[in-house]
């Protein structure tokens, strides 16, 4: 996590000064349940909420955890400075440092899933926007990179679009599974703690009570939670990579806005490169590689042991600051993203109606023409194209076994590029809907 690629937003989640706010209020919020219970003074309680509008000094607890060599006690004896030994000697009753860490771990991975939910909803704005401007935009498709059949620019941005709301589903659910928390002690038995105190903090800080916790919540939810993460940015680099392949030279089908000003090269001025999409590429890879960690701290001893805590120390404000940046990004590549239909047009021609081969295909066989041979005639004028350069519909027309099964009428006809976008507001409509 850099200033680079950060945004304030998501940064101030995992900033000191937040976890300790949030440490506070489930160490507040449990005191007044146990005053609720009467397991402590309601004075006592109400004494606690003193610290609410006061700025905890990150560097006085720093100084303090120097010498616990223990950042929740470090907490907690900051606490009782502010509000008193008397009023502080009930925080923290029956509860254990995990129920505090682990509680507030969740709360900052559900704000940090808002905004990465808001941010695919920017997303999701700009693809169908695109998606709609150019759903009649043909361009060649293609396989393993050669030229396949024709399709359209505006189903490229439905095909992604429908990928980003399937991650935004499964983002949702990540969201929801990691909402939870535990307040219920050593090992999690509630032993020195009523189980009402956990589910009046987690009602008012907007989580559902850890069904069963050792001394930890499970880890599978976080693993889920990450695991996600990295789809979505594999998705990313899915439609960066589409734009990169758009960019080269030999294509240039569409590019990156380049702006007035801008530099694309230090040594030659006539780059223009494609460094935003390669840039989310890059930023992909770093999400990603948060995956295998939370995987691995799933497995932890017993009730729990520390082999996860460093990990997510890392990976928590890692990931989620680098995918925020990313589709934000993103959004902005889709938005100013410039298209070329013309030179889209161009490419599909370069082979002069090869990519128009199936079609040929499968009206020869129609014709009553064996599947084994008609392909072999296609073939053989189709290598004409490859390899001299011809133009195919011209090499069909003088092909007499052709001639034979198919009018010239009927060769020309499968020539017609509105035979290849027909379905398109079908498939729109599966997409977006009907309205």
């Amino acid at each position: 996590m850099i200033p680079r690629y950060s945004r304030p937003q998501m940064v101030s989640i995992w900033e000191p000064a937040t976890k300790f706010r949030i440490w506070f209020e489930i160490e507040a919020h449990a005191c007044d349940a146990m005053a609720d219970l009467g397991v402590i003074p309601r004075e006592n309680a109400q004494a606690v909420w003193k610290a609410q509008d006061v700025e905890f000094d990150v560097a006085r607890i720093d100084e303090i955890e120097a010498v616990t060599k223990h950042d929740v006690i470090a907490f907690l004896t900051h606490l009782s400075e502010i509000v008193g030994s008397d009023a502080a000697r009930f925080v923290h009753q029956g509860m254990t440092s995990s129920d505090v860490l682990d509680t507030t771990l969740n709360i900052q991975l559900t704000r940090a899933a808002d905004i990465l939910l808001a941010d695919m909803d920017a997303l999701l704005a700009a693809l169908k926007r695109r998606a709609l401007e150019h759903k009649d935009t043909v361009r060649i498709g293609r396989s393993h990179g050669i030229h396949a059949e024709p399709t359209t620019m505006g189903l490229t941005f439905a095909r992604f679009y429908a990928e980003m709301d399937r991650n935004r589903a499964r983002l949702a659910a990540a969201r929801a599974e990691i909402a939870t928390g535990a307040i219920s002690g050593a090992v999690g038995t509630f032993a020195n703690i009523d189980p009402r105190v956990e589910e009046h903090v987690c009602a008012k800080l907007g989580l559902t009570p850890e069904p069963i916790s050792t001394q930890v919540i499970p880890r599978d939810r976080h693993a889920m939670f990450f695991a996600t993460l990295g789809v979505i940015a594999s998705s990313i680099e899915n439609v960066a990579t589409e734009v990169r392949h758009m960019q080269r030279t030999e294509v240039l089908e569409a590019e990156e806005f380049f702006s007035a000003g801008q530099k694309g090269s230090s040594a030659m001025p006539h780059k223009r490169n494609p460094v935003l999409t390669e840039n989310l590429t890059g930023l992909a890879r770093l999400v990603r590689s948060a995956v295998v960690p939370a995987l691995e701290n799933v497995a932890l001893w017993h009730e729990r042991d520390i082999s996860h805590s460093s990990v997510e120390r890392g990976i928590g404000p890692d990931a989620t600051v680098t995918l925020d940046f990313a589709l934000h990004r993103l959004t902005q590549v889709i938005d100013k993203l410039v298209i070329y239909p013309d030179t889209m047009l161009a490419n599909l021609h370069k082979f002069r109606g090869l990519v128009m081969s199936q079609r040929v295909l499968l009206a020869l066989t129609q014709a009553g023409v064996s599947r084994e041979d008609a392909y072999a005639l296609v073939q053989r004028n189709a290598m004409k194209v490859w390899e001299q350069g011809k133009d195919f519909k011209t090499e069909l027309l003088a092909d007499a076994d052709v001639t034979k099964a198919l009018t010239p009428a009927e060769i020309e006809e499968k020539f017609d590029l509105g035979y290849h976008t027909k379905h398109v507001d079908t498939i729109f409509a599966r997409v977006f809907g009907t309205d």
